[in-house]
């Protein structure tokens, strides 16, 4: 049986008083790419920050690759191996595209930074433009690629076709299949772009009140009108 590389369990979190992750349990098996989707508000960027360190959890317990991470901090996490690419990005617009990335690793080496071009050559033309010239795709690329910086076993992202067009939302979809193929990265996408979410992801999850309480075949469920309408509205 395979270990999974992310286990929640039971985990509680929120802001103040109140609780946004209410007993949510999930697992991820090592070299899948599973989709959580969800109305708003119900907890999908939550689920995220409580894993990263961001928000501690208040109940349950986080395991990375069968390590306890339950209440590190960010940079216990990242170094567990974990990247996070957030909603919005939050790049450096004032740095260059290759300060940004090493920002990602500041103990990167020329090779890491090939890496990373290899998969996204945008950003080898513009190394030495500043990030805030770029467009919204640019900017996720450059987000994505500083996580990968790091040489994440698993990599998080908030929301990656947020106010981004179409043709370029396929293009990072494709990056991001080719990113868990050839290197074996393990994505939890938090998404709600049923598109990117069918053509990449093995599963989909979907959150309601703090909790996991569905979850399909990625490629069904376009298919499956009853799951739509119960956790998306559709």
């Amino acid at each position: 049986m395979v270990q999974p590389l992310l286990e929640l369990d039971k985990v509680t979190s929120g802001y103040g008083e109140g609780a946004v992750l209410q007993g949510l349990s999930l697992s991820v098996d090592p070299g899948t790419i599973v989709g959580v989707m969800g109305r708003n508000g119900v907890g999908k960027s939550t689920f995220l920050k409580t894993v990263m360190g961001t928000i501690k959890p208040r109940g349950g317990r986080i395991r990375m690759s069968g390590h306890d991470i339950t209440g590190a901090a960010p940079f216990q996490v990242a170094a567990s191996g974990i990247g996070y690419v957030p909603q919005g990005r939050e790049i450096f617009k004032d740095f260059t595209t290759e300060e940004n990335l090493l920002l990602g690793n500041l103990k990167a080496t020329k090779a890491d930074l090939d890496e990373v071009y290899r998969l996204f050559p945008v950003l080898r033309e513009r190394a030495r433009t500043q990030a805030g010239a770029f467009s919204g795709g640019q900017q996720q690329q450059l987000a994505i690629a500083r996580a990968l910086m790091g040489r994440p076993a698993l990599l998080l992202l908030d929301e990656p076709s947020e106010g981004i067009q179409p043709s370029i939302v396929t293009e990072i979809g494709q990056m991001l299949k080719q990113i868990s193929e050839d290197r074996g990265v393990t994505i939890v996408l938090v998404e709600q772009n049923i598109d990117m979410v069918t053509r990449i992801c093995s599963r989909a999850v979907f959150m309601e009140h703090g909790t996991i309480q569905g979850e399909v075949l990625a490629s069904e469920m376009a298919g499956d009108s009853a799951v739509l309408q119960k956790y998306l509205a559709f």
